[in-house]
């Protein structure tokens, strides 16, 4: 993996709507999970709001105000919801 960028995967609805299940996304510093979504959701509008999404980094869970470095595994997926 680049040191400019992020592998970024993507699963189940998220995976459909963006039609990607990987890619390398070019990172070149670090950003908050909520500014990355933002620049999520303007690459793919379909996912809007792209806030409501769930990340998880290097297979942590993470909130809002983690930070994404260069190098790093981010995985997109929607919010869990019991019945």
């Amino acid at each position: 993996m680049s040191g400019t960028a992020i592998n970024v995967l993507y699963f189940a609805q998220v995976a459909e709507l963006t039609q990607v299940r990987q890619e390398s996304w070019p990172l070149e510093g670090p950003i908050s999970g909520a500014d990355w979504l933002t620049q999520l959701e303007q690459r793919y509008p379909q996912l809007a709001p792209a806030k409501r999404l769930k990340l998880a980094v290097n297979q942590f869970h993470a909130r809002p105000d983690s930070v994404i470095q260069p190098g790093d595994e981010v995985a997109v997926f929607e919010p869990v919801t019991g019945g």
